[in-house]
């Protein structure tokens, strides 16, 4: 049922396993597949040669000029203010045109914020969820002593076989049998299908390097910790392109572009089915992918996708004909605005829909993963269960025990899963993330009556584009606060918003600031772990339905 990975070196091993899952993965949707479009360039040409001769490296030219190093940056210690993200400055150089039916005269409505998984990450507010007071940084009286980082990759282009690449064959077949179109579906007439699969896009670069330096100016200063103890830190992806070079350009940021190679040991973890793996459980639960089980929020989705897109489907037929559009269309031409927004930065197709289109379509996202990977579903807490072991040991400084996705053979190794790092950063999918966060039962981000097709649709505080956006990240910050007993504490931060314990964790006061005893979070959080039957919910024989919370539980027959 579960499989082991063995390490026999460092990363240059990993590289060499990875290669042949790499290599034996399909790629079934490509810009050649459609008639009418042009092949994609490869950048560079196979087999271009590389003149290292001519164009040395810098450690060959010589000549820095002075170099003298400055103190560790310390913004999370040190700013008198926060420097949020609202979400401008993260859309440059991305085009977010105006929704169908906007004028000039119109209060600007950002459809990038309603994107569900596929948005860009913006601040959230410690707010949103109750915490009018807090903010990211360092309370008053408190230093900070290690930080916890779990990560998505940035912006990438559409999975292999997902809807954008459906639909753009849809249009080559209507176009071979009569395809007509005028007014604003005009541009279909010479449209091509232009995204690749499963690759970061260069925005998508973009996020994660910035992400790295930002966590370089709140955070550096708790470097000065490897360099007292002469050691390089861990930080941890999986196996997939987009996952290794998300890794890469968060260190990049962190670290520096021409220095992070030696500043930093990046782990690789196989993610392809049947390996053990924190960063990709859902290779290995078996009832993930099962309809009545933990893709419930997939059939739901689509469910509320038939009913709320008629008047849109009605303006848009009115300008097609040899063609019939379904809601299973207008989801794939709003993934198109999304995805080649990201891409290509601008998409034709984002104009054609209304301010309510882009809520409709959040709220797509909202129930899919509501009940695929949130309190809705079945599985989401046995598959953030990994993630869960892996920080409750990186807060106890003992290793995990064997009874969930987790690999032992690497998290079982003082080289591979240190404990005793003062920065973790761990790249990851939004699933996960969204896994994990269930998993620790921080349940003031899913407050409120599960979500429903029809009436009480905005009840809930969870929200797919505020929890699982590109490059969204959740934060674990421990502190020292002398004021407080005891002095030692912890708190919850995810994509800058503090995140509020006291109701979920029994024991917790409430605190303006989000924090908690650090031992008393520790032991609620063991005690949430040991309740999270992996086995059960993974492999038993059950149904679930929408409707329920299940606190990411599987229902007991």
């Amino acid at each position: 049922m579960k499989m082991q990975v063995t390490p026999t070196t460092r990363t240059a091993a990993f590289l060499a396993l990875f290669a042949h899952a790499a290599a034996a993965a399909p790629t079934t949707i490509k810009a050649s597949d459609f008639a009418g479009s042009a092949t994609a360039d490869v950048y560079p040409p196979s087999g271009t040669p590389v003149n290292s001769e001519l164009f040395p490296p810098e450690s060959k030219v010589g000549f820095p000029g002075p170099t003298p190093t400055g103190v560790e940056p310390f913004a999370i210690q040190t700013a008198k203010a926060y420097p949020y993200n609202d979400g401008n400055a993260n859309q440059f150089p991305l085009v977010i045109p105006q929704p169908h039916g906007s004028d000039s005269a119109s209060p600007r409505f950002d459809s990038s914020k309603y994107w569900g998984n596929l948005a860009p990450w913006y601040s959230l507010r410690s707010s949103d969820y109750g915490l009018p007071d807090a903010s990211p940084l360092v309370p008053e009286s408190c230093d900070i002593t290690q930080v916890h980082l779990l990560y998505r990759h940035g912006a990438r282009y559409p999975t292999s076989g997902a809807a954008p690449g459906t639909f753009a064959q849809k249009i080559v077949n209507a176009t071979k049998t009569g395809l007509a179109v005028s007014g604003e579906l005009a541009f279909l007439s010479d449209w091509t299908y232009k995204l690749g699969a499963e690759l970061l896009t260069p925005f998508g670069r973009s996020q994660n390097f910035l992400l790295g330096v930002e966590y370089r100016q709140l955070y550096g200063h708790i470097l000065n910790n490897f360099t007292a103890a002469r050691t390089l830190p861990v930080f941890r992806t999986q196996s997939q392109d987009r996952m290794v070079k998300t890794a890469e350009n968060f260190a990049a940021g962190f670290f520096g572009v021409g220095e992070y190679q030696d500043q930093v040991s990046i782990e690789i973890l196989v993610e392809t089915p049947g390996l053990n793996n924190s960063g990709a459980p859902y290779e290995i639960c078996k009832n993930s992918n099962v309809a009545s089980k933990g893709s419930i929020g997939s059939t739901v989705a689509n469910r509320f996708a038939a009913n709320v897109f008629n008047s849109t489907i009605a303006r848009l037929q009115s300008q097609a004909s040899g063609i019939n559009f379904t809601s299973v269309d207008i989801i794939a031409m709003l993934q198109l605005c999304s995805y080649e927004t990201h891409a290509l930065g601008y998409s034709s197709f984002c104009s054609l829909f209304s301010e309510e289109d882009f809520l409709n379509y959040e709220y797509y996202f909202d129930l899919s993963f509501y009940y695929n990977n949130g309190p809705g579903s079945p599985v989401a807490a046995a598959q953030g269960k990994s993630y869960l072991d892996e920080f409750i040991a990186r807060f106890t400084g003992e290793y995990p025990a064997a009874n969930s996705a987790l690999n032992q053979t690497f998290d079982n190794s003082t080289t591979f899963f240190p404990l005793n790092q003062s920065i973790y950063a761990d790249a990851t999918h939004e699933v996960v993330v969204l896994d994990t966060l269930v998993a620790f039962n921080l349940t003031a981000l899913f407050k409120g009556p599960p979500l429903g097709l029809t009436g009480n649709r905005r009840q809930n505080s969870f929200v797919a584009s505020k929890l699982v956006p590109f490059a969204t990240h959740f934060t674990a910050q421990v502190l020292s606060c002398p004021a407080l007993q005891p002095t030692k504490q912890i708190r919850f931060i995810i994509n800058d918003a503090v995140i509020p314990i006291d109701e979920s964790y029994p024991g917790c006061p409430v605190d303006p600031n989000g924090l908690c005893s650090f031992d008393h979070v520790v032991s609620v959080l063991q005690k949430r772990s040991a309740e999270i039957d992996f086995d059960y919910d993974c492999f038993a024989n059950y149904t679930a339905s929408a409707g329920v919370d299940y606190n990411g539980r599987a229902p007991r027959l």
